[in-house]
Order: structure tokens, then sequence, then C-alpha cells
């Protein structure tokens, strides 16, 4: 573990060695200087410094002037001592930044406890400073997988309204990727530092959904033996996602509509209105026109919902994306399983690119995944597919059946391909018993596992 470098800049020999030796056992690196100058030349090297323990009044300046401006160049916790304490002066130190603020003389335990929850806060910064940077990595809308003219045109949406206060309302088929857009437009706005609630309307059922909601007292209802915060005041000054909110019961659409209306709410039980700052994304798979017409959406909510209306495109709209979104999942996979898969060959990414994809990108996702993992190495071939993919292809498993396509095909990767598929409807129908496999194969046991092996079809978990 690296250790933290911590800076003593005071005039007082007694002080800087009592402290330097208490730190260094504690593990730490420690600097010491007796005046400004001292310890800036200590600080010009590039290495950085975690925490500074200054004195207010030093021989060649002012120490809180000097706590500034290390601060802002190395971003390091400040601990304040001096010998004429007063409120003035720990409000200015305050001020200016520091972690705390000690009198002399000190207890050297307390400064030692000090040191100790200053550290652990620069530690926790840090950490908080990398998963929002993290965040921001995967969220960006560019980092949403496609070229298609209709996904560009969600791009350019999620650009415009991603850093104003605006409700949206993203709509679009199952497996679309409406969340991975509601969470792009949080990251990408001036919310971003804050959190992002979500909440799947769909997933909760109606009874417990408003204490999911907006909390409740205790007492409220039965089981209620403590307070709760809802998810409205825990996502306060960020981002609500209120997905699946076409299966809102009508009670709880007039709670939301109140809430995007006065900004307050109550918690269940309670009649202490609790005011929020929340910016709302809904998403949902139904037609919520539709739902206005037939009565069981309210017409005022869906319109104060739908100030931003972004509708994703199912898969089969942008299917120029796929071969985007096929090498994307395979390299996603081969890192997260240690596979080595190369790709599709021509004849099987034909045949993905005429499915219909019911299932959209999620299903597409799936598909890649589980490919990966059973496949193992190599590239996939038609034969590696499931059967319900394979309908469309003028290549059937029966090989009386099998007709060349009149642009030809590589005779070597589709005997290949053959082979894997026979092999592998022969272990998943057999539970992957390799006896039972080269019965139906009838094939020797040791052949067979010779073949699985060198093809690499061995499924998770499992050896040979």
């Amino acid at each position: 573990m690296q250790k933290s470098r911590i800076l003593v800049c005071d005039d007082e020999s007694s002080i800087r060695s009592a402290l330097f030796r208490a730190l260094e056992k504690r593990g730490h690196h420690v600097l010491t200087a007796s005046c400004i100058s001292e310890a800036e030349s200590l600080t010009s090297g590039g290495q950085s410094i975690d925490l500074l323990l200054v004195d207010i009044r030093l021989p060649d300046g002012d120490g809180l002037e000097f706590m500034a401006k290390l601060q802002k160049t190395h971003h390091c916790q400040s601990i304040v001592m001096t010998g004429f304490g007063s409120i003035d002066n720990a409000i200015e130190a305050t001020k200016r930044g520091a972690f705390h603020y000690v009198t002399k003389p000190f207890n050297i335990d307390e400064v030692l406890a000090l040191t100790d929850k200053a550290l652990e806060s620069k530690r926790l910064s840090l950490e908080n400073k990398l998963l929002r940077q993290q965040l921001h990595e995967k969220y960006k809308f560019e980092n949403i997988i496609g070229q298609s003219e209709a996904i560009m045109k969600v791009f350019e949406l999620i650009e415009i309204v991603a850093d104003s206060n605006s409700t949206v309302l993203i709509t679009g088929e199952s497996g679309t990727g409406k969340e991975l857009i509601a969470k792009a437009i949080h990251y990408n706005s001036s919310r971003a530092s804050k959190l992002m609630v979500p909440v799947n309307c769909g997933a909760i059922p109606g009874e417990l959904l408003e204490s999911e909601l907006f909390g409740h007292v205790r007492g409220a209802f039965t089981g209620a033996i403590s307070n709760r915060q809802g998810r409205f005041e825990i996502a306060n000054d960020g981002t609500i996602f209120l997905d699946e909110i076409g299966d809102m019961s009508p009670n709880l659409q007039v709670k939301i509509l109140r809430v995007l209306q006065e900004r307050r709410f109550e918690a269940v039980g309670s009649t202490k209105p609790i005011e929020v700052d929340v910016r709302i994304i809904a998403a949902t798979n139904k037609d919520l026109e539709k739902a206005v017409l037939d009565k069981s959406f309210r017409e005022d909510l869906f319109y104060r919902l739908n100030v931003i209306p972004i509708k994703v495109p199912a898969l089969r709209d942008r299917k120029s994306d796929i071969p985007l979104l096929i090498n994307h999942f395979i390299t996603q996979f081969n890192e997260l399983k240690k596979r080595d898969i190369q790709g599709f060959d021509r004849d099987a990414l034909e045949v993905l690119m005429e499915y219909n994809w019911p299932g959209n990108v999620r299903e597409l996702e799936n598909l890649i995944e589980r490919l990966v993992i059973l496949k193992g190495r190599g590239v996939i071939g038609v034969y590696d597919l499931p059967e319900r993919y394979q309908q469309k292809t003028n290549v059937a498993l029966n090989p009386d059946k099998v007709t060349v396509p009149e642009k030809g095909l590589d005779f070597n990767s589709a005997v290949d391909n053959f082979e894997n598929a026979l092999i592998m409807q022969a272990l998943e129908r057999t539970s992957w018993n390799r006896n039972k496999a080269a019965n139906l194969l009838n094939l020797n046991r040791t052949t067979l596992v010779e073949k699985i092996k060198k093809k690499g079809l061995i499924p998770p978990d499992r050896s040979v």
C-alpha cells in the first residue's frame, strides 16, 4: 500500500520533531519545513502531498495563504496549527478549506486521530471523483453504439437536452436501451455529480410503490417500524428515472403529477410536505397516447412527462448498426469471460442481419454472450447459432437440404460449422453428457472429447 505523504510546516523544531516521529511510526512519509520558502522547495519536485499540517504564523509569511496555494496544486487536505487560537482564526481557516484547526499546545494523539480522518476524507474524495469520471466515460452518449441515421437522431437529442432540467419521456420497445439513454442524459448534465435513482414501476407491487417513491413514517402501516426515505428524497438535486411508468396505477399517477407541478410530496402516513429539486426522466414500452385515449393513463400527466420526447428505434430499424454492436459485445465478453472469439463468418453475419430481433439490442447482447462462452475461440459460423436464428437461412441442419448460395461459400468453414452444430446439438440434448452425446453421434467418446477441445466448445464452469 502506498505511503501517504505528509508535510509539516512549523517554525518550532520541537513540534516538527514530535510530529515527524509520531507520523513516521504510523507508516507515513513525512517532510518537515520551518518556513514557507523551505516548504515550497520540498513541494516543487512534482511528487504529491496528501496532507499539510501548517502553522498560521510563519517567519516568512501567512500559513493560510501557503495552505490555499498548496491545496490548489496538490489537492491535499490541511490541518491548521496555531498558538494564537481564536474563533476568527478558526472561521478563516475553514473558509480557506482547512480540514480542521488545532491550538497549541496540543495532544499528539488528538492530532494523529485528526490526521487519520483527514487522509480518509481525501481517499474517499478521490474514490468518488474517480467513480464519477468512470460513470461519465461509461455513459457518454458517444458510447451508445451505432452510426445509423435513426440512432444519430437520438444522439443529437441527448446532446441538446442533457444539460437542461426539462422532463424527458423515453419510449421504445423492450430491449432497445431506454435506461442507457436515461443514464447518458444524467451523466452529461449539470446533475452528474449527484445521484441518478432508478425505479422500475412495473416490477414493484402497486401497494408498495407509493412507499418506495415517497417514503413512509413509523406506524404508517403494518410493518413500518421506522421512518424511511423514498426514492424522490434520495434523488434530491439529482435525477429520478421512472422506468415502465405506463404500468403505474391511476392513484400514483396523481401523486407523480403533483410532484411535477409543485416539487413537493408527503411521505406515506405524514402530512408534512417534503420539497425536492429532482429531474424526472420517465420511460415506457407502451403507447401512452393510446393509453390516454383508453383512460388508463392520465392525459395531464402524459403532457407533463412528454416535454422532451425521445423515441429509441428498434434494432430492426437500425440494422446497419448490427455489425458494430456485434464487435462491441464480442470485445466485451471476450474480456469478461476470458475467451478468444474472432468474429462471425460471412454466412452467420448475413443470418443475423436478416433476423427480425424482437428482443432488440438486449437479445443480441444475450446471444453474443452465449456464443462467446460456448464457442470459446475461433470464428462463429451459421451452425453455431441457435436453431431459431437459422430458420431463414438456406443452409439447414439436414445435409440433404444444404444448398450453395448464389454468391458461394467457404467449403471448409461450412463443413466445420456443420460439424460444430451437430456436436452442440448432441451435447445440449444430453446436458453435456459426453457418453450419451457420443452415442447419439455414433462416435467414440475419446474422439468426441478431442473434437470438443479442438473446437473450444467448452461451456462455462465445465471442464472436459
